[in-house]
């Protein structure tokens, strides 16, 4: 079992569901709004409290726990269709899972 976790732009969100949709054997995934920030390029100089609280744009996370054989092809999707070209499109990251239980008692 692996972890992938994906941080994407908002506006990617539906494209990528609806490309789930169309995927056999989807395990599903939880999704988060967050806000972060990136590297600069230039250093930066801050200018007070109030642009240090405000320099986070939105993102969101999509967080999936899915078995081997599915990592790629989720990871191919989520690229496909997260990606716009355009600097700040998110990152991904897969993640190997000691343990997985389901809470629920069968």
């Amino acid at each position: 079992m692996k972890e992938i976790k994906a941080i994407i732009q908002p506006q990617r969100l539906g494209k990528l569901r609806n490309a789930f949709r169309q995927m056999r054997g989807f395990p599903g995934m939880s999704v988060s709004r967050v806000e972060g920030c990136s590297h600069h390029e230039e250093p930066e100089v801050s200018h007070g409290i109030r642009e240090e609280l405000t320099d986070f744009s939105p993102k969101v996370r999509v967080e999936i726990v899915a078995p081997d054989d599915k990592v790629d092809e989720i990871v191919r999707i989520i690229r496909e269709n997260s990606r716009t070209g355009t600097r700040g499109d998110g990152i991904l990251w897969v993640t190997e899972i000691g343990n997985f239980l389901r809470i629920r008692l069968d």
